[in-house]
């Protein structure tokens, strides 16, 4: 399995990264865990626009999802269309969502580029990948993932407070991609984003092999958040997301 930093940047995109989206990579298969503001012209750096074979949306924040609406286009308006559907598993209310901020009639919607196959807690298996999906601590209905490929894995946060799901998720995975989008201090509130501590923590109880930290939100300091992370007891390697870094995990 081949993962690809697209973007990483947390709640708009940075000057260094778009915002969430991350490209996994099988057997010729190829997998985007969101496809936030910005993240689809990151993604023609690393493959094909119309070489997609399925989109899995975390939640419906902006940050996570909006580049869907040009994809729209793309795929619907593209030289070789129509273009076969692509599945995007999300929320329940992600045509309709969606289809609002592209500023489109409800019919026939977005339904013209993809399948829209509603997200609920559950695995789901989706061309090599097995993915399970648990609803982590976020003020809307949000998921963190789990992509497994034979013996090899990858867990991700998607945008979350602290939580118990995510450790179920991550459980001895390989790769943790973990939201990591307040700095330490005062009256931060809860169920609605972690830290780099709290990350770290997160994946110290999840033993798993490596942490990436992401979200990460551009007027924080990244150094901070890497320090802050380093004090959360976890022993394995962390690092932060880098638009562009890629992990194999064959």
């Amino acid at each position: 399995m081949k993962v690809t930093i697209v973007g990483c940047s947390g709640s708009y995109p940075g000057p260094d990264s778009p915002a969430s989206c991350y490209l996994l990579e099988t057997d010729g298969f190829r997998m985007l865990l969101d496809l936030g503001s910005g993240s689809l012209g990151a993604l023609q750096r690393h493959v094909g626009i119309y070489d997609v074979d399925a989109i899995c949306l975390s939640h419906l924040h902006a940050d996570h999802c909006l580049d869907i609406c040009g994809y729209h286009v793309a795929r619907t308006y593209g030289p070789g269309a129509p273009y076969p559907l692509v599945p995007v598993y999300a929320p329940a209310d992600a045509p309709r969502r969606l289809g609002a901020a592209y500023g489109m009639p409800d019919e026939p919607g977005l339904e013209t580029a993809f399948e829209f196959r509603t997200l609920t807690p559950g695995v789901y298996e989706i061309g090599p990948f097995t993915l399970t999906a648990g609803l982590v601590n976020h003020p809307v209905e949000a998921y963190g993932f789990r992509v497994a490929n034979g013996t090899r894995s990858v867990a991700y946060s998607g945008d979350t407070g602290e939580t118990d799901e995510l450790v179920k998720l991550a459980a001895g995975a390989d790769l943790l991609l973990c939201e990591a989008s307040f700095v330490e201090g005062p009256d931060l509130p809860t169920g609605l984003h972690l830290t780099g501590r709290q990350a770290a923590e997160h994946a110290a109880k999840a033993d798993v092999g490596q942490l990436v930290l992401t979200h990460l939100v551009p007027w924080n300091d990244r150094a901070t958040v890497l320090e802050e992370a380093c004090g959360g007891g976890y022993g394995g390697p962390v690092e932060l997301a880098r638009s562009g870094v890629v992990y194999d995990l064959s």
